[in-house]
């Protein structure tokens, strides 16, 4: 059997008039729906069957809800408002015409109609019908993709990775970043030890924590891996500041441990904290396969990132020499030395950040 062009709804008090539309509907190749007046048809789109209608045909001249106040409660529903309305009746009053056009439908005809002109109006309003369908499904889409960049990007960014031109970015670029690499010391020790449950519960107290952080100054988050976390700023969108809002957040991070390991003392857990951070050149986009995509930095400038968190003692934020003349000025750190970073060739100048300077906020 054909699939049907499309679902009109026919809304007429009188028999005679539908079953002479629903035949010059279904020679169009059109199925069709009645309705005796305004309060059926009403009760038809609100139910909005699978697949919806249309079109409506829909005669002004009705008992209990006339035409006029039928296409009024259409236009003023949000989930109906775009559903084409062709009046078809015999009142052809100039004033009548203008008045439902105003209202919001989309074309009138008189009665008796001509079949050349309504399979016209049809075709017309049903390609501006699936025309809007087409951008809903579109704007559904890109929500649904927004949604699922939203879990590893701030909100912010989410947005403009989702719109045409961040569509560009993910597919890879080149930019100055301030990486950060944070994980827990001992961790694996007491991983070793704690039970699953505990263990869970730990890491999502710790992850809600940071992760909140994160998005309080602008990060871009690339992923959670155990206790280990890696975010970079100045990507996907520009921050003129990026370096100063990296080591901000660094230091709030180990504010807020410190709270948590007050508590975690008391329930028997040894935890430390390291940071990492460094400045420099990376490439970025987006990796992974169809369904599962990350947005991804890649680059010398992310491993010493994770190098110098290693090398971190408990309370340590290290910086690389780059990342620490950047925001000198609103630190009170102290050199640790040329350390002998994995995968270096060259000793590293680091230096570790004490705390923020009097008079400097974290935010």
């Amino acid at each position: 059997m054909t699939e049907p062009l499309g679902r009109i709804l026919v809304v007429d008090d009188t028999r005679i008039n539908r079953d002479i539309l629903v035949r010059a509907i279904a020679a169009q190749g059109h199925e069709a729906l009645e309705a005796e007046n305004g309060r059926v048809a009403l009760e038809l789109l609100v139910a909005d069957p699978d697949p919806a209608i249309d079109v409506v045909l829909l005669d002004l001249e009705m008992p209990e809800l006339d035409g006029y106040e039928t296409l009024r409660r259409i236009k003023a529903d949000e989930a109906l408002r775009h559903l084409p309305v062709i009046v078809i009746s015999a009142v052809d009053e100039l004033d009548s015409v203008v008045r439902c056009i105003e209202m919001g439908a989309a074309d009138y005809l008189p009665k008796p109609f001509n079949a050349a002109v309504l399979r016209a109006r049809l075709s017309t309003s049903l390609a501006a019908k699936r025309l809007r369908d087409l951008e809903r499904d579109y704007l559904k889409t890109i929500d649904r993709q927004r949604s699922e960049l939203a879990r590893f990007l701030s909100p912010q960014v989410a947005e403009l990775v989702s719109s045409p031109d961040g569509e560009a970015l993910l597919g890879g670029h080149r930019r100055v970043v301030t990486a950060v690499f944070s994980d827990l010391r001992g961790f694996t020790a007491f991983a070793e030890t704690a039970e699953p449950e505990e263990l869970l519960d730990m890491l999502r107290d710790y992850h809600a924590e940071m992760g909140r952080l994160v998005v309080e100054h602008g990060g871009t988050l690339e992923h959670f891996a155990g206790d280990g976390i890696l975010v970079f700023f100045n990507d996907p969108v520009l921050q003129p500041d990026h370096e100063q809002r990296a080591v901000r957040m660094a230091v709030a991070m180990r504010e807020r441990f410190e709270a948590l390991q007050g508590a975690w003392r008391k329930r028997g857990y040894e935890l430390g904290f390291g940071v990492g951070m460094a400045v420099g050149h990376a490439t970025l986009g987006r990796i992974g396969f169809e369904g599962r995509y990350d947005y991804a930095a890649i680059g010398t400038v992310v491993i010493m990132a994770s190098r110098l968190c290693s090398e971190a003692r408990g309370g340590q934020i290290l910086l690389n020499q780059r990342a620490y003349a950047a925001v000198e000025e609103i630190v009170v750190g102290e050199p640790v030395g040329e350390l002998a970073l994995k995968g270096f060739s060259r000793h590293v100048p680091a230096y570790n950040v004490l705390g923020l300077r009097a008079g400097v906020s974290g935010e």
